[in-house]
């Protein structure tokens, strides 16, 4: 089992530590772990996402799902938040989401533009802020410049910042795609080195990807792990990833919707390699509440069990 980075070893303001606490020790399941809710698919995806339960279309399922299932916090973007957090404050802790797009245009140059600022999620209270970066994409230069400032106004106001790294581009899908391990690796790396206090990633592949332009270093991993156990391999990638995650805690995205037995695995082998915790969203709020609930609870449990 890797060890995963704890809040001790981060050198981190005051504010910081403070937040970071309430999240890791006070929510969730209080042992140093983290477990979120998100919430941000609404302006990412669409109203499609909510089509398998209507009841999650209206923000207060959610709402409700984090405070009986004693989440580390919920994920909302600024007008959700304005509008549905009244009835939760200091009960549910809130992670703003400064920055998003629409899945309307190609993500060819992808680029997400901030919607809300630090100074917003003070103002409502939050212990966090969301930003996603795409790594890769062209318009990289962008977005580097903007979540410089992003991050600036976090160590003023003292506020984590948990980043959303998500390889996006031609020139990632042409080196292997974004879920590659070289995609994902890149972007754990690229998070702890614009200062990130949080990545949130989604887990890689571990299976050659069959792409002539696979750097050389990854397209030999592959090979070297083509004989091993699928579950041994599914760690090992997951631990290459948290290792170039350095000094940033890692939260691992649940993605689509998949099976009971499968959710719980891909969380037990993301805690087993080094993982702070979980991001899962639509895999507990595209069911009725007290399924929501029964599954956020098998997952709790998972996590105290680190």
């Amino acid at each position: 089992m890797a060890m995963r980075t704890a809040l001790s070893e981060l050198d981190v303001s005051l504010g910081k530590r403070t937040r970071l606490t309430r999240m890791m020790f006070e929510h969730g399941p209080g042992n140093g772990t983290m477990m979120f809710l998100p919430i941000d698919q609404g302006l990412e995806h669409g109203p499609v996402d909510f089509f398998p339960n209507p009841a999650s279309g209206d923000p207060e399922y959610q709402c409700r799902l984090a405070k009986e299932g004693a989440y580390s916090g919920i994920v909302f973007h600024i007008g959700l938040a304005q509008k549905y957090m009244r009835d939760y404050a200091g009960i549910v802790p809130l992670v703003l989401k400064l920055n998003g797009k629409t899945t309307i245009p190609s993500d060819a140059n992808a680029f997400s533009a901030v919607a809300a600022t630090v100074e917003d999620a003070v103002r409502l209270g939050a212990d966090a802020i969301g930003y996603t970066l795409y790594t890769g994409s062209p318009a990289q230069d962008r977005d580097f410049a903007q979540f410089g400032k992003v991050r600036l106004e976090s160590e003023r106001y003292g506020i984590p910042i948990i980043v959303w790294s998500y390889p996006r581009g031609a020139a990632i899908e042409g080196k292997g795609g974004r879920n590659s391990i070289y995609a994902v690796d890149y972007a754990a790396r690229l998070a702890n080195e614009l200062g990130a206090d949080i990545v949130k990633l989604n887990v890689p592949k571990f299976r050659d990807p069959r792409n002539l332009d696979t750097p050389k270093p990854y397209a030999e991993l592959y090979e070297a792990w083509a004989e091993l156990d699928e579950d041994e391999a599914y760690r090992l990638a997951v631990e290459k990833v948290v290792t170039s995650a350095g000094r940033t805690m890692v939260l691992f995205s649940g993605g689509s919707k998949i099976s009971d037995e499968d959710l719980l695995l891909k969380a037990r082998l993301c805690m087993e390699a080094g993982a702070t915790g979980l991001i899962f969203g639509r895999n507990m709020w595209q069911r009725p509440l007290d399924e929501g609930l029964a599954i956020t609870e098998k997952i709790k449990q998972l996590l105290l069990g680190f």
